[in-house]
């Protein structure tokens, strides 16, 4: 199998509100200016904003997965403990292999930078065929502390599964890959 060099990235924000126009998405640009500022292999990059639920999160993500042969999708938003949070029981539905340490790892480096709350996100990662899904929080900055303390994983991760591509600036995130 050839790996594809231009990888397809998604960013999707899960909110009522941004999907109704009420406030703008701040997630997904920051999402966005974070890989354009770390990745330097080619990307295509798509941003979408849809409401909370779980059938519709769902939906989202296998039509981005499936149909769009999406090698990478960032979700952010629907984490929490509030009643309308059901991201992660919406990637639970799609996806084959969940990686949990994904969101052990972001879990503790948003405590490190003394964010108390980071225990009350349900932050995690999975897999569905050739697609790898990072589930993130909301909030900005939030994204910046997550990405930064996971991505080192993610070329190796989307090599494994036969994904596109990805190559990072080694200045800012040095992506681990096995010596051959």
């Amino acid at each position: 199998m050839t790996q594809r060099q231009t990888a397809r990235i998604a960013i999707v924000t899960v909110s009522d509100r941004a999907s109704r126009g009420e406030y703008e998405d701040r997630s997904g640009p920051a999402a966005e200016a974070w890989l354009h500022d770390v990745v330097i292999s080619d990307m295509q990059v798509t941003r979408h904003v849809i409401p909370d639920g779980r059938e519709g999160v769902a939906a989202t993500l296998r039509k981005l997965a499936d149909g769009e042969g999406a090698d990478l999708i960032l979700i952010s938003g629907g984490t929490g403990p509030a009643p309308r949070d059901e991201t992660p029981e919406a990637l639970g539905d799609v996806i084959e292999k969940e990686l949990a340490g994904f969101g052990e790892e972001m879990r503790r480096a948003s405590l490190a930078e003394g964010v108390p709350t980071a225990i009350l996100s349900r932050q995690t990662a999975g897999i569905r065929d050739a697609c790898l899904m990072i589930l993130l929080p909301g909030k900005p900055a939030a994204i910046d502390t997550c990405l930064n303390a996971v991505f080192a994983a993610v070329p190796y991760c989307l090599d494994l599964i036969g994904a596109g591509r990805i190559e990072t600036d080694p200045g800012k995130i040095k992506a681990f890959r096995p010596k051959v």
